[in-house]
């Protein structure tokens, strides 16, 4: 077993990282086009337990948030490139728009969004937060985005 792993599998190997009385963080995304924003969010989201879990939007996922022109980079080199992240420790895909059922399945002790989310609309906020757990909003990296990165591309490239 690697550090991408299914939801059985994350759901034992929580199981067993809280026996070690382990602090769980998790935090989930699109992460397509990985860049310096993403990076300083998930190092940042490291800091706050002892073990980081990304859970990542699969294709299917990201295309019904994001649309038909997404995700650009498929849901395997996501996971392959954000597994390789030394902060990363696990990479879970999920196929539905949110990742309430995943949250709600390993139930996580530090639950991790970006300070562009008000902290009531967090998704799995109440399921964390009545385990005993926390909800954590970290600052982002100013004007780092994928879609700024597509948007660069589109008007160098193509003269939009």
């Amino acid at each position: 077993m690697g550090k991408v792993v299914n939801i059985n599998e994350i759901v034992q190997i929580v199981k067993e990282l809280k026996s070690e009385g382990k602090k769980v963080v998790f935090t989930n995304g699109c992460f397509d086009i990985l860049h310096r924003g993403h990076v300083e969010y998930l190092a940042k989201a490291k800091e706050l337990g002892d073990v980081l879990i990304v859970g990542l939007n699969s294709d299917s996922s990201v295309k019904q948030i994001k649309g038909d022109g997404r995700p650009i980079v498929s849901q395997e080199d996501r996971a392959f490139i954000l597994s390789n992240l030394a902060f990363v420790d696990y990479v879970v895909i999920f196929d539905e728009p949110t990742p309430y059922e995943l949250i709600s399945k390993i139930i996580p002790d530090v639950l991790v969004k970006g300070n562009d989310w008000a902290i009531e609309d967090v998704v799995g906020r109440d399921i964390v937060e009545a385990n005993g757990g926390r909800v954590v909003l970290v600052e982002l990296t100013p004007n780092r985005s994928t879609t700024n990165i597509i948007k660069t591309i589109l008007e160098r490239f193509c003269g939009r």
